[in-house]
């Protein structure tokens, strides 16, 4: 009797905080795409960031249409890299993709992705904006020069407009899954784990409705995270500044011993010293908060706290099988 062998699954990760009125129009479009996905089964897993609007109602409903779709509900937000996490430790498919229910990150690229995984021989595919349109200026500007400085101070690659929408194979998932630290910055532990990755590049999409939940506070707090999770940089500035002022004021103490042996003492103008007094404490000050965040994120570290706390799911798969 001949064996049918087991057809593969791809399951789609779809991180969502507040997106009530996103989450119809991503299933209805992803659903579009599956007709050309023929050669993996397909299977959602949302993971609900604590959202205070009607997003669980939506995925309740959506779960007792369609049994290949489940979800994770968060006890509160979590934030986005507790999801991503969340949704990485829960898939089950042998393919995994993230991606957002806004839309933003195209549905209609999953089979391109999905060809260049089981047929190019890559592990993973990831997906970069090609440009910003529809973002403010100031916004894009920052955004560039973060991807340039995390480049050139990191040893984990962060290309310029990478998204969290990736399509990887299962080692590439457990290669992430084992990077179990609490502070978190996907994108650079996307680019740290290695493996063969091939880039896709597209137009910026738009949302499909709502607002987005990243405001510029948001994004820099964001991106001193990855600097701080991914690079000592911050750490030899604050050597270097402090090795300079030693230097200078050592420079200062022979101008000053030489002035007074030649010219005498003179009374010195208290602006200019205030001035000089205000400068180096700007400048401890910024050194010991440049420590005071590698010292913070160590004592979160070692509190051992989980990522997530779990309020209801529908998980009908025992979570040790997608390991073995």
């Amino acid at each position: 009797m001949e064996i049918k062998e087991r057809k593969k699954v791809l399951t789609l990760v779809v991180p969502a905080y507040n997106e009530e009125e996103t989450i119809p129009v991503f299933y209805k479009e992803a659903k579009r795409v599956e007709k050309e996905l023929s050669s993996v089964e397909v299977e959602y897993l949302f993971i609900d960031d604590g959202s205070k609007d009607r997003t669980m109602d939506m995925l309740r409903e959506l779960a007792g249409e369609d049994e290949r779709v489940h979800y994770v509900s968060f006890s509160r937000n979590f934030g986005k890299e507790a999801a991503i996490y969340a949704g990485l430790e829960n898939a089950s498919g042998d393919y995994v993709a993230i991606l957002d229910a806004d839309l933003q990150d195209p549905p209609s690229l999953l089979p391109q992705m999905l060809q260049i995984v089981t047929e190019e021989d890559y592990d993973c595919v990831g997906t970069r904006r090609v440009n910003r349109k529809g973002e403010p200026p100031i916004r894009s500007f920052f955004a560039r020069m973060f991807y340039r400085l995390m480049n050139r101070i990191s040893s984990a690659e962060v290309v310029d407009g990478a998204r969290d929408f990736q399509l990887m194979n299962r080692k590439v998932v457990n290669a992430i899954l084992s990077m179990g630290e609490y502070n978190r910055f996907s994108k650079g532990i996307f680019g740290w784990v290695g493996f063969k990755k091939k880039w896709l590049e597209y137009e910026n999409v738009e949302r499909a409705a709502g607002e987005t939940k990243w405001s510029f506070w948001k994004l820099v707090l964001y991106a001193l995270d990855g600097i701080v999770a991914f690079s000592t940089a911050p750490l030899v500035f604050a050597s270097v500044m402090g090795i300079l002022f030693c230097l200078l004021a050592f420079l200062a103490i022979i101008f000053i011993i030489v002035r007074t042996l030649i010219y005498g003492d003179p009374t010195s103008g208290w602006p200019s010293m205030v001035c000089i007094i205000m400068l180096v404490s700007g400048i401890q000050l910024l050194c010991i908060g440049i420590l005071g965040q590698y010292m913070a994120k160590t004592y979160l570290e070692t509190k051992r706290r989980p990522l997530y706390l779990v309020e209801e799911e529908n998980l009908k798969h025992d979570r040790q099988e997608k390991m073995d």
